[in-house]
């Protein structure tokens, strides 16, 4: 196939990229993502279709999808997708009749780690762990060039796992979205940072650093523990694979402090003697994830 196609299907934007033979980018647009399951299958046939036209590659180009859930093993449809009506969805195989060729989905924190290891920040890395922090969180483990999925596709669901080493005050913690309570996402996504700097009701975070250099007491200690909080849970991380690098994705992983106050802080939750962790942005920003989906079908398919 002489195209490679990826989409980042996002809750509120969706961007799509066309890479030719040598990975060269030769096309890449932006639209407002539908809130309804029609239109969204809509909106990814018609991009697809549009490029290709543009490209001269009608129906001859690969394409892979990232999607803020994944795909059941035992059913085929969409679970887990915080965008609520791709729940229960045969997205692929719908996607698949509307453009006349399979499709490849995959969640998109696992294309984040995909694109990351393949040329980003994690190049040249055995093991690599990759953090969406944006307005959901989640995570992705490619080992060796190879993207884990798991048994039950849900290797590197790290969103939705408790915040360990809780104090008294941050357990149970908020509900979640998924039926449980204090999971990750609740403590360290953009619009639980924004709550906890400015009150209920907030979901921007913007400008928090600024704010919190600026003297602004309540941005200092929100950033304090939410670094705190991310601290604590790439400790567990660490302490169950560790990793070569962690790759931060998202609109948080823009937050300077990040990258000098998590390490620091790790140390006392990793069990040994030594506690490093390279924590790096990601190198492709927040367009990771669709290069990452494009690159979905250089992967054999796991059985």
């Amino acid at each position: 196939m002489k195209f490679r196609i990826g989409i980042d299907l996002g809750g509120t934007k969706t961007e799509i990229v066309a890479l030719d033979p040598a990975g060269a980018v030769r096309l890449r647009r932006r639209a407002a993502t539908p809130q309804d399951y029609d239109g969204i299958l809509g909106l990814l046939a018609g991009l697809v279709a549009a490029a290709e036209a543009e490209l001269g590659e009608e129906g001859g180009a690969s394409v892979g999808v990232g999607i803020p859930g994944s795909l059941s093993p035992a059913t085929g449809l969409v679970r887990n997708a915080n965008t609520r009506c791709l729940n229960g969805r045969p997205l692929d195989r719908d996607l698949a009749a509307a453009l006349g060729r399979p499709v490849r989905l995959s969640n998109d924190a696992n294309c984040l780690a995909l694109s990351e290891a393949a040329d980003g920040a994690g190049a040249g890395f055995g093991v690599v762990f990759a953090v969406i922090l944006g307005t959901g969180v989640g995570g992705g483990l490619v080992v060796e060039g190879r993207l884990i999925e798991g048994l039950n596709r849900v290797a590197g669901e790290w969103g939705h796992t408790p915040l360990p080493w809780a104090a008294p005050g941050e357990h149970p913690g908020p509900a979640c979205w998924c039926g449980q309570r204090g999971c990750l996402e609740t403590l360290l996504c953009g619009p639980a940072l924004a709550v906890d700097w400015k009150g209920e009701g907030q979901r921007d975070a913007g400008g928090i650093e600024a704010a919190a250099a600026a003297g602004d007491a309540a941005a200092r200690a929100a950033l304090e523990r939410h670094a705190s909080r991310l601290a604590r849970a790439l400790a567990a991380v660490t302490n169950l694979i560790d990793p070569d690098v962690v790759v931060l994705g998202g609109g948080l992983s823009n937050l300077a402090t990040l990258y000098e106050t998590v390490p620091r802080l790790m140390a006392a939750h990793v069990f040994g003697d030594v506690a490093q962790c390279r924590l790096r942005p990601a190198r492709h920003g927040d367009s990771s994830g669709v290069f990452g989906a494009a690159r979905l079908w250089d992967l054999p398919r796991p059985g």
